[in-house]
């Protein structure tokens, strides 16, 4: 017979704390403030795809859908990595080892930047 899910020790922070050293309590919240910084990105990006979204008659519909698809599918993105660059984070501080590299600024810088240019061209498209 199997455990229940939520047994002590089956849930993922059990299992993060079990693995080595607390760190400076100082690294743990500058880690958490990193996390909170992605995840207020994420939500702007939302709200822009929400924005362009209900912007009417400014550019074509199928762009306008089409660029609110894409930033919020961005943001949702930006959201799910921002746990897990978290968690891989306050994993390494634990274990004393070489944080990893950012992954989510690529994403995010090339998303931004693809995002505006298509919102820069359906606006010069529409005069």
């Amino acid at each position: 017979m199997t455990a229940p899910p939520n047994t002590p020790g089956d849930r993922w922070t059990d299992r993060l704390l079990a693995e080595g050293d607390d760190p400076d309590p100082r690294f743990s919240l500058a880690n958490e403030r990193t996390f909170l910084a992605w995840i207020r990105t994420a939500l702007a990006m939302i709200a822009g795809g929400v924005g362009v979204a209900l912007s009417g008659d400014l550019m074509d519909t199928a762009l306008r859908v089409g660029l609110a698809i894409g930033l919020s599918a961005t943001g949702a993105l930006v959201a799910a990595l921002a746990f897990r660059r978290w968690l891989v984070t306050e994993r390494a501080l634990r274990r004393a080892e070489t944080l990893p590299p950012p992954a989510l600024a690529p994403i995010l810088s090339y998303g931004l930047a693809i995002g505006a240019l298509a919102l820069a061209a359906a606006l010069l498209a529409t005069r």
